[in-house]
């Protein structure tokens, strides 16, 4: 079945026969398929792209249109990043992405195929914990900040609705033996107890998480050089929400999500909105500003860093010092990351819902 390339921007979502998968990036494109694309041989197509591109240790890399053709200059390419340290990775969605796929496309087939990857993309994550819980964003392991706890981008958020839908046997995983099953429930168990564990203590007082925690000591650590150790406004809300998501949760666990809530109701910026605009050099900006009168309701923003001592906003460019106004850092680090965003408005949103069945006296 051939692709039809249309541009993103015309683009409303894939065709249920696949004839518009190739518009958008592999990992958004592929949650969003209807369960009828898997019958499909576009679907085996691509499965059989994803079985190539499985790494002996049972992970897959991140960043790749796993999607596209495999001609023999990409095989050979693949190939040689297969040999290096740092391919299989849970970060940017990979590997949840495939598996998650791969157990779609073995429902509809039968296919054994996919099934033993699967099996063995679970095997990969269960090795790649650490025994306190956490994962690395590489396993193989690598060098560097990439050995560190990474809650960076949702990295072991994603695993553990893994495991959480594994051990329950959820779709689309109810064709997992029982022994995985069972592990899914035990790497779920420390995944949870590695939450609680890193949940940074400011003055006496439980908070949120960096977007890294070192391995060792569980403390917050540095990852790139405008990565510093902070509290994030941007990974501990769906680190939260995940908390939430969880049945039955211990007293452990509601106290760490009444913790954390009450981290964003402190920490939310009101009164503020970015605003676009095209600066001296002809190029697309933004600046953050008061809400005029005449802009109606303001959404609440939360930073995507806040200082460890004091809550305090800040932003780096690549030389790694802190500011405290997005102004004073450079144009491409200021426009080529996500520095402020609304997404406590969920966290707050499902809390709601949450404390009428977990809160407090329930």
């Amino acid at each position: 079945m051939a692709f039809v390339i249309v541009p993103a921007a015309q683009a409303k979502g894939p065709a249920k026969d696949g004839r518009e998968v190739k518009k958008q990036k592999w990992t958004s494109m592929a949650p969003r398929l209807d369960d009828a694309f898997f019958t499909t041989a576009e679907a085996a197509r691509i499965g059989d792209n994803l079985l190539y591109y499985q790494h002996t240790s049972g992970g897959w890399p991140k960043n790749m249109q796993l999607q596209d053709e495999l001609t023999d200059n990409v095989r050979k390419r693949v190939d040689k990043m297969k040999t290096g340290r740092r391919y299989a990775t849970i970060d940017n969605r990979a590997t949840s992405t495939e598996m998650i796929y791969l157990a779609r496309l073995y429902n509809a087939t039968q296919d054994n195929r996919y099934r033993d990857a699967v099996i063995r993309g679970f095997g990969y994550l269960f090795e790649a914990q650490y025994d306190n819980g956490g994962w690395p964003q590489f396993y193989p392991l690598s060098k560097g900040y990439y050995t560190h706890i990474t809650y960076n981008d949702d990295a072991m958020v994603n695993v553990l609705k893994l495991m959480r839908d594994a051990a329950k046997g959820k779709a689309p995983f109810a064709f997992l033996p029982d022994s995985i099953k069972a592990k899914a429930q035990a790497s779920l168990d420390r995944g949870v107890d590695c939450i609680l564990k890193t949940q940074v203590v400011q003055n006496g007082k439980k908070t949120v998480w960096c977007a890294q925690h070192d391995e060792q000591t569980l403390l917050p650590a540095n990852a790139r050089a405008f990565e510093l150790a902070s509290l994030s406004g941007q990974e501990s809300d769906d680190i939260v929400l995940f908390l939430m998501s969880l049945s039955k949760p211990s007293q452990a666990i509601r106290d760490c999500i009444e913790s954390a809530v009450e981290w964003f109701k402190k920490t939310k910026i009101i009164g503020k909105r970015i605003e676009r605009f095209t600066n001296a050099d002809g190029k697309p900006d933004y600046r953050v500003v008061d809400c005029a009168q005449d802009d109606g309701p303001c959404k609440p923003l939360w930073a995507r860093f806040y200082t460890l001592e004091d809550n305090r906003p800040f932003f780096c460019d690549r030389d790694g010092v802190m500011k405290f106004d997005i102004s004073e850092i450079g144009y491409e680090r200021r426009n080529g990351y996500s520095w402020y965003n609304s997404e406590g408005l969920k966290v707050l949103k499902k809390y709601d819902e949450w404390k009428k069945k977990y809160g407090a006296g329930k």
